[in-house]
């Protein structure tokens, strides 16, 4: 349920309540319990639905909408917890809540969100964090980092293999058998062919270059980010490549927040997560709005579906 202090356990009693009718999955809810049950809207237990309560919270003093180490250290055990599950096969999937990047750095642990906490738990080097909603998908090649350090993380070896992991999720997760993919530029105009910056001419298209070498893969680019997303839009294109945080986040936000969605790709599990942080400001109020999550777990249970088909 991510940061106990967060709207996480709010969304979590919300969507659960809204999803009980579908019968989609069993959920398994893993935080603490007698924060879950200070939610204005908790009134009866929820169908399909267990509580595994990790007894993590100190009852003296506790409030919503407060950065705490406790809180921060109780967010990771959270998803520890439910690391240990998918390891021993008693969970399928993983749709995480919001956590506090603050808490968890104030409780000792230095990453910088979910996706960098999976990758060093579960040995997976460079997963891909892709963002999406009804109508984009997008991935990142770089992701929460200064934005003076951007160009100086792109590589071609990075490129191609993000690529690469986002065709083939793509085709496992999503059934897209051939997937259109384009790749912004990361200067404006993408450059003008070495107007506005090098790193298009340098690193970009060489990527590119090696990858349309190996066949079989449909995509475009550098192209300037604007004309790149607008004809993902317009459905000529599966997936876009961004080249940082937002570059994506923006187009996506403006594109339909309400149900966007986090996902990791090259885990070797489904997982996804809202498109929100912990709403510190509204937190305990009964004022979030549970559609970022429900989409998740949509998206988690149909993923995990289509790989069993692949």
């Amino acid at each position: 349920m991510g940061d106990p202090a967060g709207i996480g356990p709010e969304i979590v009693a919300k969507a659960l309540i809204r999803l009980a009718v579908t019968r989609i999955a069993d959920f398994l809810v893993i935080g603490d319990r007698r924060v879950f049950d200070k939610i204005r809207n908790r009134k009866s237990e929820i169908p399909n639905c267990r509580f595994m309560d990790l007894h993590n919270v100190a009852r003296r003093n506790f409030s919503f909408g407060r950065v705490k180490a406790e809180y921060g250290r109780a967010s990771i055990e959270y998803l520890d917890k439910a690391l240990d599950l998918i390891r021993s096969r008693e969970i399928d999937c993983l749709v995480t809540c919001p956590i506090s990047k603050e808490a968890i750095s104030l409780a000792g642990f230095n990453y910088s969100g979910h996706t960098e906490y999976l990758s060093a738990r579960t040995g997976i080097q460079d997963p891909v964090m892709m963002l999406l909603n009804r109508e984009l998908k997008i991935i990142l090649l770089t992701r929460h980092i200064p934005l003076s350090k951007v160009a100086l993380r792109l590589n071609e070896r990075g490129i191609v293999k993000n690529i690469l992991l986002t065709r083939e999720s793509l085709q496992r997760l999503f059934l897209i058998n051939q997937p259109r993919i384009v790749v912004c530029g990361l200067n404006p105009h993408a450059s003008d062919n070495g107007v506005i910056g090098s790193e298009e001419n340098r690193i970009i298209k060489p990527a590119l270059e090696k990858l349309r070498a190996l066949g079989k893969l449909r995509i475009d680019g550098p192209l300037s980010a604007d004309a790149a997303i607008f004809k993902a839009r317009q459905g000529l294109y599966d997936c876009v490549v961004a080249m940082y945080h937002d570059q994506a986040l923006i187009p996506l936000k403006l594109s339909g927040a309400g149900e966007g969605v986090n996902m990791t790709l090259g885990l070797p599990f489904v997982r996804t997560s809202v498109l929100h942080g912990t709403a510190f400001d509204i937190c305990g109020r009964n004022l979030a709005d549970c559609n970022s999550l429900i989409a998740s777990i949509r998206l988690a249970v149909k993923c995990t579906l289509n790989q069993r088909k692949a």
